[in-house]
């Protein structure tokens, strides 16, 4: 149940209401995913500090899209005063300069934050569109902030490799998700090396689980579990979320994992553009799995 007053959630990442933020904007420490830098300098909420999400990953022989390395990320949060005990509020939205945003800016750091061993995040429900909209106060002053120390321990049991996929994918108490639109899930127009999906995974475009008009904002949670349910995703199976690099699968790794509370949930990190890279690797094309 989403509530105003209170972080809703399970484990180390909860969501919050703009008026819970707004209350402890001395307390926590804000940073501003917004997708471009002249965003942020041109509105962000007071006290927030600015990240580039796309610092996050960067080509491993060749392939993009592939996570830093611990020692890499460590040096990032202690360059915009995020030790492992500061508790993080993370919100996006569609930027005021430059018109762009599609909301994953939000679940793809706090994904990050929780692969490295953080175990306090918050997302802030509606992000920046809503904290604008609602007409709370937004300031162009930059923070002071004081370099600190993070201490990466990269959390393995949150994603599953290439051969897991292959292992498990088809078993009876797996369900495999594909978060991309359902037009790139069905093979047309996409811009992957070959069009279709991962046989056997089911589309559930993560924005059906959002507000229609805000992409970072949750649709209420019997909604989504009852979508969930709908293709299969019940809170018995291994859910294995994925898309096409492995950030669309950021917000339903959260959602499920966080919101819905279901307990075995994974990220398969290198998603549909590390599986066609081997031309014999099977694709499927259509609407069924």
């Amino acid at each position: 149940m989403k509530s105003d007053e209170t972080p809703y959630g399970f484990g180390d990442l909860k969501w919050v209401s703009t008026n819970w933020l707004e209350e402890r904007l001395d307390e926590i420490r804000v940073i501003d995913i917004q997708p471009d830098i002249h965003d942020y300098i041109k509105a962000h909420i007071p006290g927030a500090v600015y990240f580039a999400q796309k610092l996050l990953r960067v080509p491993e022989h060749g392939r993009p899209g592939v996570y830093i390395e611990p020692e890499q990320f460590e040096a990032l949060m202690s360059r915009i005063g995020v030790n492992n005990d500061t508790p993080v509020v993370i919100y996006t939205g569609i930027g005021l300069h430059s018109g762009i945003g599609d909301g994953l800016d939000q679940p793809m750091l706090a994904y990050t934050l929780m692969r490295f061993g953080h175990k306090e995040v918050y997302l802030l429900d509606g992000g920046f569109d809503k904290w604008v909209r609602e007409g709370k106060l937004v300031t162009q002053e930059f923070p002071e902030i004081k370099p600190t120390k993070f201490k990466a321990k990269v959390n393995k049991g949150m994603y599953v490799d290439l051969q897991q996929v292959e292992k498990m994918k088809d078993k009876d108490d797996v369900v495999l998700l594909d978060a991309r639109p359902g037009n790139w899930y069905k093979g047309e127009d996409s811009p992957w090396i070959r069009d279709g999906h991962i046989p056997g995974a089911v589309n559930l475009p993560w924005k059906t689980l959002m507000h229609p008009e805000n992409a970072a904002e949750l649709k209420p949670v019997e909604e989504i579990r009852k979508l969930a349910e709908e293709v299969g995703a019940t809170k018995d199976k291994t859910i294995i979320c994925s898309c096409g690099t492995g950030r669309e699968a950021t917000n339903e790794y959260t959602i499920f994992k966080h919101l819905l509370d279901y307990p075995d949930v994974k990220l398969y990190e290198g998603s549909f553009t590390e599986w066609t890279m081997d031309p014999d690797r099977p694709v499927a094309t259509g609407t069924k799995p």
